[in-house]
């Protein structure tokens, strides 16, 4: 079976479950924060799918794996924000583990990715285009 959208990879559905998990949380801070650490953790949050999804449309894999390089980046800014408003007394240790542990899971699977897609391209020959790479085997 081919992966025949961002929407069917793992790795996105992860990230995506992150995210909404990111915006519920914020809905609890104080209004002052809205355009302060709201702002910085929504964004960074939602850049981790948002980068898969751009690199699953790119032409080439090595467009895809510097776009999976972009989203790890972005979920360590958001884990820094998670411990920062944690710090701050905006959530709890155990909503601050949670998420830490989510980030954890989103980055395995980016890390596995990657991985796959290295070795793929390295025993490829040049492979150029990803698209073929997504098939179950």
């Amino acid at each position: 079976m081919k992966v025949k959208s961002f929407e069917g990879l793992t790795v996105w559905q992860e990230a995506h479950k992150l995210t909404l998990e990111v915006y519920k949380l914020t809905t609890r801070f104080p209004g002052a924060e809205k355009y302060g650490i709201v702002s910085q953790l929504r964004r960074s949050s939602s850049a981790v799918p948002a980068n898969v999804a751009e690199g699953f449309g790119r032409a080439t894999t090595r467009e895809l794996l510097r776009c999976l390089q972009i989203a790890r980046g972005e979920l360590e800014e958001t884990r820094y924000f998670v411990l920062l408003s944690r710090d701050l007394g905006y959530v709890t240790s155990q909503d601050c583990e949670r998420v830490g542990q989510h980030c954890n899971s989103v980055g395995r699977l980016i890390n596995a990715l990657g991985s796959s897609l290295k070795r793929r391209l390295g025993s490829g020959g040049g492979i150029t285009s990803h698209q073929s790479l997504f098939t179950s085997h």
